[in-house]
């Protein structure tokens, strides 16, 4: 018989969706060079959770929770050691 299909890799990547327009939408209140690097780390979160989708189906939804940790803690770091202002 075959295998219920997990929805949790759905939803990871729905949040996944979710968090490019928030990286995206970042060049509101951060420089557009670290846009840039934003993107780049959500490209490389976005490889991951595509790499657990058949391995680790239950771990995608975590990653964009690590994306929007991430995103906090750049744009955090960047207000307030790089003056970043909206």
């Amino acid at each position: 018989m075959n295998e219920p299909v997990s929805p949790w890799p759905f939803v990871g990547m729905a949040g996944m969706a979710a968090m490019l327009f928030v990286y995206a939408a970042s060049g509101l209140v951060v420089p557009g060079w670290s846009v840039g690097v934003l993107i780049a780390v959500w490209v490389l979160l976005f490889v991951v959770a595509c790499r657990w989708w058949t391995r680790h189906p239950g771990w995608v939804p975590f990653v964009p929770v690590a994306a929007l940790v991430v995103w906090l803690a750049g744009v955090s770091a960047g207000g307030a050691w790089l003056g970043w202002t909206a």
